[in-house]
């Protein structure tokens, strides 16, 4: 049975992340829009609340639903796992994903509100968030104890730093056009 339930994780994890992941660029296009005269911004806006909510509540919520459900499952059969480090700190990496799921969520009824507060950059810098979690998530399952944490944590550091980096490196560009 575990199998199938690792299966199904996986499966879902793949899909909430891609949820994670398009809803922040719905959102950034969201915001750049606010630039376009009428009767543009309105039709713009109105057709990205409408792939926002679609996104979110048929893809986004559900997967989200369905990876917790199965990872409970999955220590539910294995419950010695809760003892493991790597397990332990891959959940508070889960938790901080969970949180960035809820505030993507808030976001996006700002937006709908006709609230913008952030700018497309920083939009674009918090989409990178989630591939920091998605990094560190993966490499604690599938490395466990095999690397030692320091070098973990050096490395996350480094790759959250050339993600950044390539954000302004790409705004620079994109604002000299």
């Amino acid at each position: 049975m575990y199998p199938y339930i690792l299966a199904i994780h996986i499966i879902f994890v793949v899909c909430w992340m891609a949820g994670l992941f398009y809803i922040v660029r719905l959102f950034i296009y969201h915001t750049e829009a606010q630039e376009k005269p009428e009767p543009d911004r309105k039709i713009l806006s109105d057709q990205f609340e409408i792939m926002e909510r679609k996104l979110w509540y048929i893809i986004s919520v559900p997967s989200m639903t369905l990876t917790l459900a199965a990872g409970i499952t999955m220590v539910v059969l294995v419950p010695g796992w809760l003892q493991q480090p790597w397990l332990q700190i891959k959940l508070a990496f889960v938790a901080g994903l969970i949180i960035y799921h809820f505030i993507c969520q808030n976001k996006m009824k700002q937006l709908a509100k006709g609230i913008f507060t952030w700018t497309s950059t920083q939009l674009r810098i918090w989409n990178e968030v989630a591939t920091i979690f998605l990094f560190a998530i993966v490499f604690l399952a599938v490395l466990k104890d095999g690397i030692s944490w320091i070098y973990g944590l050096v490395g996350l550091v480094i790759f959250t730093l050339i993600i950044m980096s390539a954000v302004k490196i790409y705004k620079y560009y994109r604002m000299k056009k």
